[in-house]
């Protein structure tokens, strides 16, 4: 019995002493910073998705994970489109990008740029046998396909071409290839890739895009000296190690982290995969971005948009001026701007005025409001459709304009309002596609990774319109039962 007590005692002093000493020995270690980093995941070979594992992948994220390893940071990746990826950092949403970050004066200006880690040069890729196109100069008055906020697109500018603004290398290279474009200014490391990875004989690297060397960084704002610092420090003991030498041949068979470490070589690519192939080992990926992110999105941004759309459209038809002329500025706003607009409001200009939402909650925002905008004008029509006499009929039986409303008026109204408000909800499902813009990724997101890293884009774009056809004909077999079930409401 007594060494029974003991042995309890014991125990007690074990589980109680453990966990106290496990929190001394963690207190006494620094805490890692987590560093959020802003990438594509579409731009092969710098940044991109293993078809296999889907896992993101590519120089740039094997050298931002190495710096992380010296710096002592915990990584966190936030995919999003180029043209969205320095809003991203100025609204503090990432804190630093890895995604070939070219060196110019205006963003030396406005952000806090680190020591190169790759150095390439621009070239200029036309049509094969388009001898019309060799040298800048030719490109005057041609029309280029760019990222809009890309050094290249500068480039492409400054000698006098039509830039037709593009998300990534792979849409510029489809418009080159079909007729579209003229030409394209980038990276020749970027396109290097993409003539070894899909075999493609239609196009061709004309030559260079001028003498400079182009200057690769990681980018920070410039309230973040200390990640700064941090990152330089990284950087030269990867270099001096020969960490970086060893990432960049592991990739390009070349040292393309000092100016002079060779050619690349990109020869064996990464393998080209039939249609079918790029189709099964996408169709898994682009289903979870449905059933995580679009659905949900939809549903409780239809649900929400709904309810305050039943609000403005009361306040819309109120005796009281000053209510019905807010609902009315506040329909005339949502309609007047573009979604897009509305969400990058939402997502990257509230945080200026110490707003921040995280994504999925900001995109619910905008949609919801979006939704409410819209659908007000057909509630308020659905109720405006109501005899009138069923006012009159309520009000002798006693009933007050809450319980009129509630239990006469909407429930006629909502057989009214169905097929329109049926629409909206369709429409929603298909506008969340723009969820990537706010760092989601969707249904629609997941096909364009996949696509800018195989180009298979009809196979890969329509088999993500099947997703989107799919659901819309269960929500229209839903609505016709719905309004089914709503008739016996409607006054004969």
């Amino acid at each position: 019995m007594r060494h029974a007590l003991r042995c309890a005692v014991l125990f007690l002093l074990m589980v109680v002493a453990l966990p106290a000493l496990a929190s001394a020995a963690s207190a006494q270690e620094p805490e890692r910073p987590v560093v959020r980093v802003g990438t594509e995941g579409t731009y092969p070979p710098f940044s991109f998705h293993d078809p296999g594992t889907q896992e993101l992948t590519g120089y740039d994220i094997d050298v931002i994970k190495a710096v992380a390893d010296k710096a002592g940071w915990d990584l966190e990746f936030v995919e999003t489109q180029w043209d969205a990826i320095f809003p991203a950092l100025d609204a503090g949403r990432i804190d630093v990008i890895a995604n070939q970050v070219s060196v110019n004066e205006e963003r030396a200006a406005k952000y806090d740029l680190s020591e190169p880690y790759t150095y390439s040069r621009g070239v200029i890729i036309r049509r094969t046998g388009d001898e019309g196109i060799k040298t800048l100069e030719d490109l005057r008055g041609k029309t280029t396909a760019q990222s809009s906020t890309s050094n290249w697109a500068q480039v492409a500018k400054d000698a006098g071409a039509n830039v037709e603004a593009v998300e990534g290398f792979a849409q510029a290279a489809a418009l080159l290839t079909q007729g579209r474009v003229d030409a394209i200014v980038n990276d020749n490391i970027a396109v290097l890739d993409y003539l070894a990875s899909t075999g493609s004989t239609d196009v061709e690297i004309a030559g260079n895009a001028g003498a400079e060397t182009s200057e690769q960084v990681l980018t920070f704002r410039k309230t973040d000296q200390a990640l700064l610092d941090q990152g330089n420090r990284a950087i030269a003991e990867l270099k001096a190690d020969g960490t970086l030498k060893s990432i960049s041949e592991k990739y390009f068979k070349a040292d393309v982290s000092v100016p002079d470490g060779g050619e690349a070589d990109l020869s064996e690519g990464r393998g080209h995969r039939s249609t079918w192939d790029v189709l099964r080992s996408t169709a898994w990926p682009m289903f979870v971005g449905l059933v995580q992110v679009t659905i949900p999105l939809t549903v409780l941004s239809f649900a929400i948009g709904l309810s305050l759309a039943l609000l403005v459209a009361l306040a819309r038809i109120s005796p009281y001026k000053v209510l019905s002329g807010l609902a009315r500025a506040f329909i005339s706003i949502i309609r007047g701007t573009p979604l897009l607009l509305q969400l990058f409001i939402v997502f990257y200009g509230l945080p200026q005025l110490g707003v921040k939402f995280p994504p999925f909650t900001a995109a619910v925002i905008a949609f919801s409001l979006n939704v409410a905008g819209y659908a007000a004008e057909v509630v308020r029509s659905a109720i405006l459709a109501v005899p009138k006499g069923q006012f009159e009929a309520a009000a002798t039986i006693g009933l007050d304009y809450r319980q009129t409303l509630r239990r006469i008026i909407l429930p006629q109204a909502t057989r009214t309002a169905v097929p329109p408000l049926s629409n909206t909800l369709l429409s929603l499902l298909k506008d969340t596609s723009l969820g990537s813009v706010v760092l989601l990724t969707e249904l629609f997101r997941q096909s364009q990774l996949a696509a800018a890293e195989s180009n298979e884009f009809l196979a890969l774009y329509a088999f993500a319109g099947l997703y989107y056809w799919v659901i819309c004909v269960a929500l229209s077999a839903g609505q016709k039962r719905l309004e089914t079930r709503l008739d016996r409401y409607v006054a004969r």
